[in-house]
């Protein structure tokens, strides 16, 4: 299993915000400081704030903030906003896009289908405020001079 580099961006990007409270960021900064594509990060951001993890402000002084508190924005969440469009394996797509011949007789797709709840029961345990708070080295990385 492997994240898209949507969803680690969408994290990374959080975790900036979450890091610098109180300041409005500029995308270059988040693009710097994550080792991101600002076009690639232009995507990610505009699908936070749609989502409302990110409010944006535009103009010469715009650049975004967290859209709500970072106790407020769950791992589960986010990652399901970002990946739930990809189905995890060709049998939890549509019947019509599911080619396998063992559909249908298969017990490996109960098996997966338990194992994403407990992956995402787990990730919705965790707040952006637990991945960031008391993280003095992730803040120190990411702090705006």
């Amino acid at each position: 299993m492997r994240l898209t580099t949507r969803t680690s961006l969408a994290m990374r990007t959080l975790m900036f915000c979450a890091s610098n409270p109180g300041r409005i960021v500029r995308k270059h900064e988040i693009a710097a400081a994550c080792n991101a594509s600002e076009n690639h990060l232009a995507q990610v951001i505009h699908h936070l704030a749609l989502k409302g993890y990110l409010h944006t402000l535009r103009g010469r002084s715009g650049g975004l903030e967290l859209g709500r508190p970072a106790t407020g924005i769950t791992v589960g969440d986010v990652f399901r906003d970002f990946e739930a469009c990809l189905p995890f394996s060709e049998c939890f797509g549509s019947p019509e896009e599911n080619s396998c011949p063992l559909a249908g007789v298969c017990r490996l797709q109960c098996v997966l289908a338990e194992a994403l709840a407990a992956f995402y029961a787990r990730l919705d345990q965790t707040t952006l405020a637990d991945l960031v708070d008391g993280n003095t080295d992730l803040q120190q990385m990411l702090a705006v001079a």
